[in-house]
């Protein structure tokens, strides 16, 4: 019998990889994002939000109950995703390179069957290449390599080729899905996903300690005072998708500002060459485009810092 939905292993895969926060926030591409990973980008997602009143994701405004969230994503992943799967896919494929081929199309989009290298391996019957291949690529936000999409591409290149369920079936390190709370007492091996929380809060001025992997109390006074001054956060202390997302826009914008302040001035300079214009003019308007673009795109960084800068905190 040919293979054509996604298994109950296979949606809690996805769910334990994607969270659900209840608030919707900003995802580190700047993309509003609610629940499981719902976007108004998808138009599963977009069809499904409808039914219940949502039309538009505002982060720190937006929220979805627990039973909507899990409905919603079993049928985006069976009707939606799934389908493409379905679609670009060999007919003999197997539960598992079914479930594992939805949780990357959920979290990539369709062309990664339809059009992608590992799409094309797959249905070259190429399955230990395409295994390799998706365990290896598609781990990037802006160039950049995140540990969150690395580990995801690994765990499902495993389930891909040999049916391991990762977390599911088997004892693993929780993903970044998963929430995190503070412990009293220090785990034997630090958690990856707190050590890389605790990197980020340092780099942007809030002392969580020592960089162990340990979500200890002061690691937690650290998460809390940078939710208070977040306007999308909510100010639980608990280490979760929101808050992972919005520590990475802290520190992409820091990024873009150096690398957009010194391309904008290269460019119009360059410009101002050719144009024989004054090349002080041409600099101007654009550090003033520049500055306003970046207001705009990372408006809910600016609001942090300067809460952070004047100790106000914010109710979301």
């Amino acid at each position: 019998m040919e293979i054509t939905t996604v298994s109950r292993r296979g949606a809690t895969f996805v769910r334990l990889h994607e969270g659900n926060p209840r608030t919707a926030y900003l995802d580190p591409t700047g993309t509003p994002t609610l629940g499981p990973g719902f976007t108004m980008a998808s138009p599963y997602c977009r069809t499904e939000l409808a039914k219940i009143g949502i039309t538009k994701i505002v982060p720190g405004k937006t929220t979805i109950a627990n039973d909507d969230a899990e409905r919603i994503l079993n049928v985006v992943l069976d009707t939606g995703y799934g389908r493409e799967v379905v679609a670009n896919s060999p007919a003999n494929r197997t539960q598992y390179q079914m479930d594992a081929s939805a949780s990357a199309t959920y979290n990539l989009g369709g062309r990664v069957v339809s059009k992608w290298t590992f799409g094309k391996l797959w249905r070259a019957g190429k399955i230990k290449q395409a295994a390799d291949y998706l365990g290896s690529h598609y781990n990037t936000s802006k160039g950049k390599r995140l540990p969150g999409l690395v580990r995801r591409r690994k765990e499902e290149a495993l389930m891909f080729e040999k049916g391991v369920y990762t977390g599911v079936d088997t004892v693993a390190a929780a993903p970044e899905g998963v929430a995190r709370e503070a412990t009293e007492t220090a785990p034997e091996t630090g958690d990856p996903v707190v050590r890389d929380v605790q990197e980020m809060l340092k780099k942007r001025g809030f002392d969580p300690g020592e960089i162990d992997g340990w979500f200890g109390q002061k690691t937690k006074a650290a998460v809390m005072t940078y939710q208070m001054a977040h306007p999308h956060l909510k100010n639980d202390g608990i280490i979760g998708p929101a808050t992972i997302a919005q520590l990475r826009r802290d520190m992409a914008a820091l990024k873009d500002a150096a690398e957009k302040s010194g391309a904008s001035a290269v460019a119009s300079g360059a410009v101002a060459w050719a144009s024989g214009l004054p090349v002080g003019w041409i600099v101007g308007g654009v550090v003033i485009v520049a500055a306003a673009w970046f207001a705009w795109r990372y408006r809910d960084v600016i609001a942090r810092r300067l809460n952070t800068l004047t100790g106000r905190s914010v109710e979301v």
